[in-house]
C-alpha cells in the first residue's frame, strides 16, 4: 500500500504537469511542446507611407452588389476600385504620454502602436510594438462603409487635427475626412485621452448626394496568424481573434478554425465586442450597449485574418447626417482597467478553466502589491497565505508521511522476510496499518485539492502583464523573464531534492529510482521559465519543508535524509 500511496502521488504530479504543458499547449493549437512547428513565412504588406500597391493574389472591392454585408467588406490589401480625388498618402504620428501612433491617410487606419510604457523584451531600449504594417508583420484597425460605393479603409482622406498631447491638456481629437463617394462622406474622429489605451472613435456619416442612403460601418482588426516574435518554446499563450457577447460570453478562435470555416460564434448581437488576443496585450472595437451588431471572423489574405463587427445605420435623407460612436482599446491587459471599460473586456487576459479560482488570486495579489509595492514579495506573500490557508490540510498529509516514515522499517523488514508471499505480505502490510492507524491514502487527498489553486495561480503569474519588466531583487530584473544566472531554478531544483530526501524511501527500488529522477526532469524546465513562477515554485518548497520538519518533528520521527541508491 505504500507503494501504491507513492504512484499516485507521482500520477498526480505528473498529470498536473502534463496539463499545464501539453494538453495547454494541444488546447492553444499548438502540435508540441519542446517542438513548436516553424514560424509560417512572413506576410508582404504595404510598404509603410508607400502607394497603395497590393500583393499578388489581392482581392479587388466587391460589388455593392452582393447581398452579404461581410462579403462587401474590402479585403485589407484590396486597392480601391472607385475613384476619388488624389490626396498625398502619408503616415501621421500621433503620440500622448502612453502610447505612439501611426495612422495612414488611406482610410484613416490605425496602422503602427508603440507602448511608452512597455518595453520590447527582445531590445529593452525599444518600445513595444503591436500594431504594425512592414514586411515583418501586419497588425491593423480598420474602419469603413458598406452598402454602396462608399469611403472604405482603402479610400484616402484628409488629416486635421493635433500630432501630440500638450502639457497641462488631458485630450487630443485626431479627424480624417473622405471626399464625397457614392453621394457620401465620411469622417473619423479618434480622440485620445492621457494615461489611457482606450480611442473614442466617432465615424459622422454625411449624405451629400440627392437620395436617401442606407450604409452599413463595419470595424475590424486585421493582423497575420503568426505568433508573437519572441515567444518561449517552453510556454505558449493564445494568439488569436475573441469575440464576447451576453449570450455565448468569451469566445476565443483559433486561426486555423477561421480558415476551415470551423468558427462557432454569435453572429448577431446588441452587445459585446471583437478583439485580438496575445500574450500580455490585446486590441478590441467596442459599441455601446444596445447597438445591433453582425460579428465576423474570416480570411483575407494569404496569411492575413480579420475580426470585425458590422452595424446598420438608419436612413440618412439627403443634406443629413448619422453618427456611430465607438472604442477602440489597444493596450496591456491590466485586469482593472479592462473592466473599467466594458463587460467581459477582462477575459481576454485568459486564466483558462479555472477562471474562478485565478481572478481572486490575481485580486490577492493586486493588494499585496499595494502593500509591498514589489511583485516578486507580492508573489512570495500570496504563497505564505495560500500555505495558511492549508496549513491544515497539508498537516494531515505530512502527519500520514511521517507515520509512514516511522513504520517504514518493519514495511521494509516484513517485505524482505515475505518477498516469495505476496498474498501473505498484503495480509501483514494491511495488519501493520491497522495496528498503527495509519491511512496509507492520507497524504494524498490534502495534495490533491490544493492542485486546482497552484495550477490557477501559475495561470495568474503567467498572463499578469504586471510581471513585465518588474524587478524583485538584485539580479532579478524581470519577472516574466528567465533567471539570467539561473540562480532561482538551481535552488528551487535542490530544494525539490530536499524534500524528496525527507520522504520515505520507497521499498521498490525502481519507485526509488522515479522518485529522484522525476524531480531532477520536471525541474529542467523551470530553468526555461519566467522567473515569477520559479519564485513561486521555490517559496512553496520552502515553505513545505519547514512545515514538514516541524510536524515530523511534533511527532517524535526524527528528520533523516533519505538519498538515492542507484545499483
Amino acid at each position: 500500500m505504500n507503494d501504491i500511496r507513492r504512484t499516485i502521488l507521482w500520477v498526480i504530479f505528473g498529470f498536473s504537469m502534463v496539463l499545464l504543458w501539453d494538453q495547454w499547449q494541444v488546447y492553444n493549437g499548438h502540435k508540441a511542446t519542446f517542438f513548436p512547428s516553424p514560424t509560417p513565412p512572413a506576410v508582404t504588406a504595404a510598404a509603410p507611407g508607400g502607394a497603395a500597391s497590393a500583393p499578388a493574389g489581392a482581392a479587388s472591392v466587391p460589388s455593392a452588389a452582393t447581398t452579404s454585408p461581410l462579403a462587401q467588406v474590402p479585403a485589407t490589401t484590396a486597392t480601391a476600385t472607385t475613384p476619388a480625388p488624389a490626396i498625398p498618402r502619408e503616415r501621421i504620428a500621433v503620440s500622448t504620454d502612453v502610447l505612439k501612433l501611426s495612422f495612414d491617410t488611406e482610410g484613416g487606419s490605425l496602422v503602427r502602436a508603440e507602448f511608452v510604457r512597455h518595453n520590447d523584451l527582445a531590445d529593452r531600449s525599444k518600445p513595444f510594438v503591436l500594431l504594425d504594417e512592414s514586411q515583418e508583420r501586419v497588425y491593423l484597425a480598420q474602419t469603413g462603409l458598406i452598402g454602396g460605393a462608399f469611403p472604405t479603409h482603402k479610400t484616402p482622406m484628409k488629416f486635421s487635427g493635433e500630432r501630440a498631447l500638450k502639457d497641462g491638456s488631458d485630450e487630443l481629437s485626431v479627424k480624417f475626412e473622405s471626399a464625397d463617394l457614392g453621394g457620401v462622406k465620411l469622417v473619423k474622429t479618434y480622440s485620445l485621452k492621457r494615461g489611457s489605451y482606450a480611442m473614442a472613435v466617432r465615424h459622422e456619416v454625411v449624405n451629400t448626394g440627392a437620395a436617401p442612403v442606407s450604409p452599413q460601418l463595419y470595424l475590424q482588426l486585421v493582423r497575420d496568424g503568426n505568433k508573437p516574435a519572441g515567444e518561449s518554446s517552453f510556454y505558449s499563450t493564445f494568439t488569436g481573434p475573441a469575440i464576447y457577447t451576453d449570450a455565448k460570453k468569451y469566445h476565443k478562435v483559433e486561426f486555423s478554425d477561421i480558415e476551415k470555416n470551423k468558427a462557432e460564434i454569435d453572429k448577431s448581437s446588441p452587445n459585446g465586442y471583437v478583439a485580438m488576443v496575445q500574450h500580455y496585450f490585446a486590441s478590441a472595437w467596442l459599441l455601446g450597449d444596445g447597438v445591433q451588431r453582425e460579428n465576423f471572423l474570416r480570411k483575407v489574405d494569404n496569411n492575413l485574418y480579420a475580426a470585425g463587427m458590422i452595424t446598420p445605420l438608419a436612413e440618412i435623407a439627403p443634406g443629413q447626417s448619422k453618427a456611430v460612436e465607438a472604442k477602440l482599446f489597444v493596450g496591456p491587459q491590466e485586469e482593472k482597467m479592462l473592466e473599467s471599460l466594458a463587460p467581459g473586456l477582462e477575459l481576454v487576459k485568459d486564466y483558462g478553466w479555472l477562471t474562478i479560482l485565478a481572478k481572486p488570486l490575481y485580486w490577492l495579489l493586486d493588494k499585496l502589491y499595494g502593500l509591498l509595492h514589489n511583485w516578486g514579495w507580492a508573489i512570495v506573500a500570496l504563497v505564505v497565505l495560500l500555505k495558511i490557508a492549508f496549513y491544515w490540510l497539508n498537516a494531515k498529509a505530512y502527519a500520514s508521511m511521517a507515520k509512514m516514515k516511522a513504520i517504514n522499517p518493519r514495511i521494509m523488514e516484513m517485505r524482505e522476510r515475505l518477498k516469495d508471499k505476496p498474498q501473505q505480505m498484503q495480509q501483514e502490510m494491511m495488519r501493520i496499518y491497522r495496528e498503527e492507524k495509519v491511512n496509507p491514502m492520507g497524504g494524498c487527498f490534502p495534495i490533491v485539492i490544493q492542485i486546482p489553486v497552484f495550477i490557477a495561480l501559475y495561470w495568474v503569474l503567467l498572463s499578469s502583464v504586471e510581471m513585465r519588466n518588474a524587478p524583485w531583487i538584485g539580479w532579478v530584473r524581470d519577472l516574466s523573464a528567465p533567471d539570467p544566472f539561473f540562480i532561482l531554478p538551481l535552488v528551487m531544483t535542490l530544494t525539490t531534492l530536499l524534500q524528496t530526501a525527507l520522504n520515505p524511501a520507497p521499498p521498490d527500488p525502481m519507485q526509488a529510482k522515479m522518485m529522484w529522477i522525476m524531480p531532477l526532469v520536471f525541474s529542467v524546465m523551470f530553468f526555461f521559465f519566467p522567473a515569477g513562477l520559479v519564485l513561486y515554485w521555490l517559496t512553496n518548497n520552502i515553505l513545505s519543508i519547514a512545515q514538514q520538519w516541524l510536524i515530523n518533528t511534533r511527532m517524535g520521527v526524527p528528520p533523516q535524509f533519505n538519498l538515492p541508491k542507484f545499483k
